[in-house]
């Protein structure tokens, strides 16, 4: 388990992050989302002990990971900007993870660098951007650590090639009990594979669930009535949004026990009940929390 207290950063007399609080569990894939420059990588930078916090404290299963050699044997990070060794291929940089990581597989990198047609004896820096991201993933997937971070992980992948990748990482996660922790601007690219979800944004994680609950305790409804009515008439629910166009309402309720069974007692004409994506469900919350959602 990851458990991050009052974090701190700050570059010169830029503040990134301030009093940043978080608890990563294990066996999970956490999706980090957050506009551009809102603080993403730095915290993954932290964590994995690159950066070196102003104040707080990170745990990795209790123990400090700042400059713990023990700690990062099962940490392997993939940044936003990667880099490879200069004429380095995939097999020269596999053997280079290899040598650090002990129970790295080496068959894993050569068997699904065949499956995508990726020359394991080529020069990395010949290939596209987003075949060099398919290395970076492949390497980190084999070391086998507890703890994999990515970071803006499916950049510059064609969306065929992202579906195959979202599924091997869903299936490192089963395999091995790995705790992935993927970061992103676009919640849409992480909502089919993530498990919890956390939001960046203000200096801080302002807002963080595991999928399902966010999923189960919102419903999106469409109701309609024989009569003219407005929102008083939802006044015993938990309304989010209630937005109505002609005789025909539609509403964001937090959704509690009876709640369905209530509408249905007003004897609607037309009662409808939604699907939501994440993307909605983040919006309300966040409005809820005084904040915009962009």
């Amino acid at each position: 388990m990851i458990e991050i207290k009052n974090l701190k950063k700050s570059f010169d007399t830029n503040v990134v992050l301030s009093d940043l609080c978080s608890n990563i569990p294990d066996n999970a894939i956490y999706g980090l989302i957050g506009a551009n420059g809102s603080g993403k990588s730095t915290l993954l930078r932290l964590i994995n002990s690159i950066y070196k916090p102003d104040e707080g404290t990170i745990l990795i299963d209790g123990v400090s990971s700042y400059d713990n050699e023990e700690v990062k044997k099962e940490m392997v990070f993939v940044p936003d900007d990667l880099y490879f060794y200069p004429g380095y291929s995939l097999y020269d940089t596999a053997k280079f993870y290899q040598a650090m990581y002990p129970k790295f597989n080496l068959e894993f990198v050569f068997d699904t660098a065949r499956k995508l047609k990726l020359d394991f004896n080529k020069s990395i820096n010949t290939f596209s951007k987003g075949m060099r991201r398919q290395c970076a993933i492949i390497c980190a997937l084999a070391t086998n650590a507890k703890y994999i971070f990515f970071d803006e992980t499916f950049d510059g992948i064609d969306p065929v090639v992202r579906q195959y990748f979202k599924k091997l990482i869903a299936k490192q996660m089963t395999k091995q009990d790995t705790t992935i922790i993927m970061t992103s601007h676009n919640l849409r690219e992480l909502e089919d594979i993530c498990d919890n979800l956390g939001l960046i944004s203000e200096h801080k994680i302002l807002f963080e669930s595991d999928v399902n609950s966010l999923k189960t305790d919102m419903i999106k409804v469409q109701i309609s009535f024989k009569n003219d009515f407005d929102e008083s008439l939802f006044a015993k629910l938990d309304v989010l949004s209630f937005k109505k166009i002609g005789k025909v309402a539609t509403l964001i309720i937090k959704d509690k026990k009876g709640s369905k069974k209530y509408l249905e007692s007003l004897k609607p004409v037309i009662l409808d009940y939604l699907p939501l994506t994440l993307e909605e469900i983040f919006i309300y919350q966040m409005e809820a929390l005084g904040y915009e959602f962009n």
